[in-house]
Parts: C-alpha cells; sequence; structure tokens
C-alpha cells in the first residue's frame, strides 16, 4: 500500500492542479454562466468535483470533518440520488454564489483534508485507495467537460472569444482513406491487467466478431463538405427515422459550430474563430448525422466491439488535452494500423451502451455512478483532444446520447467483408 499511497498523492495534487491550470485565462464571469442544460458553468465544476472526494472519501473516514458549508452537500449534488436531494441541473449558471473565490476556498479546503487521508497510513485502506481513483477519474472526466462546456458558451459571444491562442500544426496533404482488415473469430472484450478500469468496462468477455474493415483515420472536415454539397443534410433516405425528425426539429445543416462565408466555411474553436481546415477529423457531429454520413459513404460505423478489436494492440498515443492543440488535427503520415485511434476525437460507434454479460454495479451511491444510464445513449471510443492521456484506455466506454454535438465527436467508417 506505501507505493499506492505515494503515487495517489502525487497524482491527487497533479490532477487537481491541472484542474485549476484549465481556469487560468477565464474571468469570473466566464465561470459563472451556464450555456444549455447538457453544459454546467466551469464553476460548478470545480465545486462537484470537491464535493465528490468530500463526500464519498472525507465524510465515511473522518468521524468528525467538519464541512466548509453544508448546503453545498445538495448544491453540488449531481445525480447521486442515495446521497440525497440535489440543485436543478438546467438552473446550475443561476447559482451566482458562491462566488468563484469561495469555490476556490472550498478546493482548498477539501485538499487540505483528502490530503491528511492520504498521508496517514492508519486511514489510508484500500477501501479508500479505491474510491480516491475513481474520483482522480472522475475529475478528468470533468476536466474535459469544463473545455468543452467552455466552447460552447463562448460560441454565442460575436466577440469570437479565444479561451487559448495556438498555432495550428501545417497541414500536409490529406492521407488517403484506406481499410485495415480484421479476420472473424471469438475476441476477448473489456478491461483486462491490474490498471484502473471503471465497472461499465468490465467483465471482460468474449464475442464473436464477423470479418469486416475499419477505415485507415477518422472522415476528415473535407469529406463531410462533399456530404453537405450532396444534399446530405435534405436526403431522408440516409437517415434514420429520429435522425432525420432531429435534422428538422434543430435545423442542422452542418456539424456545431459551423458557419459558411461565400463559398468558405468557417467554424467557432477554443482559439476563436478560423477557417475549416479540409484534412482535420470533422467533430461536433451527432450519431445520426455519423450515421448518415456513413451511409452516404457506402458504409457503417463500427460497432463497440469491432472498435475496441482494432485499437488492440495500438499504441495509446496521439493528440491529447496535455498537448495543448485543444483541437482535432489532420493525420501527418500513414501508419501500417487505423491511425488516430486515440485523441483528436471521440468516435461514434453502432452499439448502444448497454450491461456487458455479466455486469453489476458498485454497492452504495458509487452504483450510480455508470450503470443506471445504460439506456438511450450510444458508445463512443477513444478519446480527443481535450482528453487527458492518462484517462483513456482501449476498453474505455464513452456515452451519450445520439442528438450531443457539443463534445468532440467525430466518424470513423467501417464496412463488412
Amino acid at each position: 500500500m506505501a507505493e499506492i499511497r505515494r503515487d495517489q498523492l502525487s497524482r491527487y495534487r497533479e490532477i487537481r492542479e491541472s484542474t485549476l491550470a484549465l481556469c487560468e485565462t477565464l474571468s469570473a464571469e466566464d465561470c459563472c454562466v451556464q450555456s444549455m442544460t447538457d453544459c454546467s458553468p466551469v464553476k460548478w465544476h470545480l465545486a462537484h468535483t470537491s464535493w465528490f472526494f468530500e463526500t464519498f472519501i472525507l465524510e465515511s473516514t473522518l468521524p468528525d470533518y467538519a464541512h466548509f458549508d453544508p448546503q453545498f452537500r445538495v448544491l453540488f449534488n449531481s445525480y447521486y440520488q442515495t446521497v440525497g436531494d440535489q440543485y436543478s441541473r438546467p438552473q446550475r449558471g443561476l447559482l451566482s454564489r458562491p462566488a468563484l473565490a469561495e469555490v476556490f476556498a472550498y478546493r482548498h479546503h477539501v485538499d487540505r483534508w483528502v490530503l491528511r487521508v492520504i498521508e496517514d497510513e492508519r486511514l489510508f485502506t484500500k477501501a479508500v485507495s479505491d474510491v480516491l481513483e475513481v474520483g482522480l477519474h472522475h475529475e478528468q472526466q470533468h476536466q474535459e467537460l469544463m473545455l468543452t462546456d467552455i466552447k460552447h458558451l463562448f460560441s454565442f459571444s460575436p466577440l469570437h472569444p479565444v479561451y487559448r491562442p495556438y498555432s495550428a500544426p501545417a497541414s500536409s496533404d490529406k492521407e488517403p482513406l484506406r481499410w485495415h482488415g480484421f479476420e472473424e473469430g471469438l475476441k476477448w472484450i473489456g478491461h483486462e491487467g491490474e490498471g484502473f478500469a471503471f465497472d461499465n468496462e468490465q467483465p471482460r468477455h468474449r464475442v464473436f466478431i464477423h470479418p469486416f474493415e475499419i477505415a485507415s483515420r477518422p472522415a476528415t472536415n473535407g469529406e463531410f463538405i462533399d456530404f453537405i454539397e450532396a444534399n446530405g443534410y435534405h436526403r431522408p433516405e440516409l437517415w434514420l427515422s429520429d435522425g432525420w425528425y432531429a435534422v428538422k426539429d434543430f435545423g442542422w445543416r452542418a456539424p456545431l459550430y459551423w458557419h459558411r462565408e461565400g463559398d468558405r466555411w468557417f467554424a467557432h474553436t477554443l482559439s476563436g474563430r478560423r477557417e475549416i481546415d479540409a484534412n482535420e477529423p470533422v467533430c461536433h457531429v451527432s450519431y445520426y448525422e455519423a450515421d448518415a454520413f456513413s451511409r452516404w459513404r457506402e458504409a457503417r460505423l463500427a460497432t463497440e466491439m469491432e472498435w475496441e478489436v482494432a485499437a488492440g494492440n495500438v499504441k495509446i498515443d496521439g493528440n491529447f488535452v496535455e498537448g495543448g492543440l485543444l483541437h482535432p488535427a489532420p493525420q501527418q503520415k500513414a501508419a501500417d494500423h487505423p491511425a488516430q485511434l486515440f485523441g483528436d476525437v471521440w468516435e461514434w460507434t453502432a452499439s448502444p451502451y448497454t450491461p456487458y454479460p455479466g455486469f453489476r454495479p458498485p454497492s452504495g451511491a458509487l452504483g450510480e455512478y455508470n450503470g443506471k444510464f445504460m439506456c438511450n445513449q450510444m458508445v463512443l471510443r477513444g478519446g480527443s483532444c481535450v482528453t487527458p492521456r492518462s484517462h483513456i484506455r482501449a476498453s474505455y466506454r464513452n456515452f451519450f446520447p445520439p442528438t450531443a454535438r457539443w463534445q468532440f465527436s467525430g466518424i470513423r467508417l467501417a464496412r463488412d467483408v
């Protein structure tokens, strides 16, 4: 346990500091606004991640723990019904109080007590270590959400705010799309090994995979522009029924954040407004758009099982949040395996988010973390340009409703053999 304790002590400090670093270019006003129901104010993310450690570690470990503010137990509870009441999610942007400075003080208060627990050999039990590990990955999820939510918020401003400037990598010639084939057979799916995984990545189990091919790279902006110019948003035969209703109800005519000026396309990014690079992976598309594009290309989306088989022996490397680009990058060179499986864009799969055979959620409140959302969601794989690299793995299952577009979600084609 001593080695685990040292590792978690180091990572706790690093991850908590990384969260604060994401706020360095933001004003107090930036941190208080909620741009839609699916998003949360940055201030709420900062408080909720602290609430998690306070609720699931400090309250259970320290009988005489003194809350920073007992009202925060309701205010910053996200969806844990077994913990108690929650403040209305759609109204988080109305919380002008506590002030941002008080939220930072709350984080400092929680950090001080959590560090005491980690440093005390008598308090740092395996049960505490297990919950702490979940909390660290939970905070990394919220780091990504902070960036996607602030991008969505800034998109409403005619001032085209810059969250963080960057120099985009030089766009090389587009790599032609190639196909990588995989043979049929029984394949193992799900997390294995001693490293961390969420409960929804388990149990490891076997599935039968039919022969398939998967694209060598994600679909690009240029390829999606071709879909738009082929009247893809006006052809109901390309769309699932619910997707076609979404196109009409929401008025979709292009990916989120895109707008056209003459014959040029522009997009809002975390570095402000910029012209679209045709060779970058397309992102901010819904599952329905990804599916329609795939049909137009006479292909399909991979199942999550196929995606995991394709990613099984691929090194986890790529364009993650640590690189500072905060935007999908063009493929730079061909590879002997599917490229850009990790980082850049989350890739929609054809698989609904359902439990693996034998799945049982943990007992207690943490059993609400993943299991109760296994309905009306689709699985995405691979991480994005705002995902922490240490947070991702081949078995990681992200999930969102099929209409979601504010995440860095993209497309990788697959096809039957």
